[in-house]
C-alpha cells in the first residue's frame, strides 16, 4: 500500500468513536474521552506512516483507545496487595481495616445518618460522642476526643493548653517521624514555647524539677512535662530516662499536667506475640498521666485519626476550642473507629483486626502458606526464611520470624517492576538481590490475584 493510500485508509474521528468496538468505551469511560482517544490514535497512525510503517487496522487503533483510557482513568488512591512483610505500611495506608470496620464505614457513608442527630431528644446531637463511651470503658479514661490524625490531636492540646507557656521535654525525645515532621516545629506552631532538659541519652527526675524551680530568664512559666514516645527509633547503651509514674509526680506536686504522646496507640500487649513490649494507652493513663494523644491507624488497627483520652476537665476544654473544628473526624472515621473499638471492647481483636491477627500468625503457618504458592509457581519459585517487621512508627527493630516466596527469573527489580504493573498491583520487596514476598501481610482473599500477577511476571506479561 503506498503512503497515500494508508492514509486514506485511516477512519476518520468520528468513525473510528463511533465503530461498534468502541461501544463499550463509550460507556465506560464517555463519548468525549473516547473522541479524544480515537483522535490521538489517529494522530499516531500518521506519525507512523510518515515513517513508513504499515498503517494499523480499526483492531489496533481500537486496542490503541482502550489502553490510553484505562490509563487515563486509572485512579491514584487504588487498593495494592501487601507482601512486603511490612505489617503497618505508612506508604500503603498503614492499617487496614476489620470487615466489620469496612462495612461500618461503607453502610454510613452510603446512607443518612446520626451524625450530629439525637434520636430520643429528635435534635441536633454531637459527633463528640460516637466512640467516647468505647475508649472511656477500653482504656479507663475520664473522657476522649477524636481529631483527624495524632499531629493534629498534638498541635490541639498545645495550643489550648500551653499557648505561650512551657512545655518542659527531655532532649532525647525531640524526634522526627515521617515525611520531614519534627515535634519541635509542630510545638512552635502551637505557641508553646519549648523547654528542652536533659542530655540526648540521659535525662533525670532532676532535670525536670530545676526547669520547674529555678526557669532561665527567657523561659515562660511552664504548663506541663510532656513525654513524646520513641516509636521510629531506639536509643541503646549509655541511656537514662524519667519514667512517666515519676513525670507525673513531679507535674502534679507542681500543678501542672503530664502529657504523654503515645503515637502508637497500643491496646494490647505485644510481648504476647514475641515483640518487645510497647507502651499502652491503659499503662500512661494509669501512671498518673493527665492526657495521652495517640494514632487510631498504627497498632490499635482503624482508620486514621487521632485520639485524646484522659482527664474529663482537660478534655473539655480541648473540646471548646476553636481548633477543635478544624480538626474534627468525619463520619467514616467514626464509623470505622467505633467498629474497630467494638473488637476490643468483645475480647475478639486478635481474631478480627488485621494488624493483630498478622502479628499473631505463627511462622509455621506462614511458611505453609509460602510453601503451596511455590508449588502452584513451579520451578523458579522457592520458599526461604526471613523477618516481618512492624513498621508504621510502632516498635523500633523489633522483628518477627517468618517464611518468604522466593522469586528467580528476570532481575528482581524487573519483576517488581511487573507485579507493580498489575491491575491489583503487588508491592514485593527485593533483599540480597532475590524478589521476596511475604505472606503474612497478604490479606485472606488475595491469593487468587497474587499467584496471577506472579505467572503474568514470570512469563514476561
Amino acid at each position: 500500500m503506498s503512503d497515500a493510500a494508508g492514509f486514506r485508509a485511516l477512519p476518520s474521528v468520528d468513525r473510528l468513536a463511533g465503530a461498534e468496538g468502541a461501544s463499550a468505551l463509550v460507556a465506560r469511560y464517555g463519548r468525549a474521552a473516547v473522541v479524544d482517544a480515537a483522535r490521538d490514535a489517529i494522530d499516531a497512525a500518521r506519525e507512523s506512516l510518515k515513517r513508513g510503517q504499515p498503517a494499523p487496522d480499526a483492531d489496533a487503533l481500537l486496542n490503541q483507545m482502550a489502553v490510553r483510557l484505562h490509563a487515563q482513568f486509572a485512579p491514584t488512591l487504588r487498593p495494592v496487595i501487601n507482601a512486603t512483610g511490612v505489617i503497618i505500611h505508612t506508604n500503603l495506608g498503614r492499617a487496614p481495616l476489620s470487615d466489620e470496620a469496612a462495612r461500618a464505614v461503607s453502610d454510613i457513608a452510603s446512607q443518612y445518618n446520626t451524625l450530629e442527630y439525637n434520636l430520643e431528644a429528635g435534635a441536633r446531637g454531637s459527633r463528640l460522642l460516637h466512640a467516647d463511651v468505647l475508649l472511656r470503658e477500653i482504656t479507663g479514661a475520664e473522657a476522649a476526643l477524636v481529631v483527624n490524625n495524632n499531629a493534629a490531636a498534638l498541635v490541639l492540646l498545645l495550643s489550648a493548653l500551653a499557648q505561650g507557656r512551657g512545655v518542659i521535654i527531655s532532649r532525647g525525645q525531640l524526634v522526627e517521624i515521617g515525611g520531614g515532621f519534627r515535634v519541635p516545629e509542630v510545638m512552635e506552631q502551637s505557641g508553646a514555647v519549648l523547654i528542652e532538659v536533659g542530655a540526648t541519652n540521659r535525662t533525670r527526675p532532676s532535670d525536670f524539677t530545676q526547669a520547674i524551680s529555678h526557669p532561665r530568664p527567657y523561659h515562660p512559666p511552664a504548663a506541663m512535662l510532656m513525654r513524646a514516645h520513641a516509636s521510629n527509633f531506639k536509643q541503646i547503651g549509655f541511656t537514662e530516662e524519667v519514667s512517666l509514674a515519676e513525670m507525673s509526680a513531679i507535674a502534679h506536686a507542681h500543678g501542672l499536667l503530664c502529657v504523654d504522646d503515645l503515637g502508637s496507640g497500643a491496646l494490647l500487649d505485644t510481648a504476647a506475640y514475641g515483640l518487645e513490649h510497647e507502651p499502652t494507652v491503659q499503662e500512661s493513663l494509669a501512671a498518673g498521666c493527665d492526657l495521652v494523644a495517640f494514632s487510631a491507624d498504627k497498632l490499635l488497627g482503624g482508620p486514621q485519626a487521632g485520639i485524646l483520652a484522659g482527664k474529663k476537665a482537660i478534655i473539655d476544654v480541648l473540646k471548646r476550642h476553636p481548633l477543635a473544628r478544624a480538626v474534627r473526624a468525619d463520619k467514616l472515621c467514626l464509623a470505622g473507629l467505633s467498629a474497630t473499638l467494638e473488637h476490643y471492647r468483645r475480647g475478639e481483636a486478635i481474631e478480627k483486626i488485621p494488624v493483630w491477627r498478622m502479628m499473631a500468625l505463627s511462622a509455621d503457618a506462614i511458611r505453609a502458606q509460602a510453601a503451596s504458592w511455590a508449588e502452584l509457581l513451579g520451578p523458579g519459585a522457592s520458599v526461604v526464611e526471613s523477618e516481618s517487621t512492624v513498621g508504621g512508627g510502632s516498635l523500633p527493630g523489633a522483628t518477627l520470624p517468618t517464611f518468604c516466596l522466593a522469586l528467580d527469573g528476570p532481575s528482581p527489580n524487573t519483576l517488581a517492576a511487573r507485579l507493580r504493573a498489575c491491575d491489583t498491583p503487588i508491592i514485593a520487596r527485593v533483599q540480597d538481590d532475590r524478589l521476596l514476598l511475604d505472606p503474612r501481610t497478604v490479606l485472606p482473599g488475595q491469593a487468587e490475584a497474587l499467584l496471577a500477577g506472579l505467572r503474568a511476571a514470570l512469563s514476561g506479561g
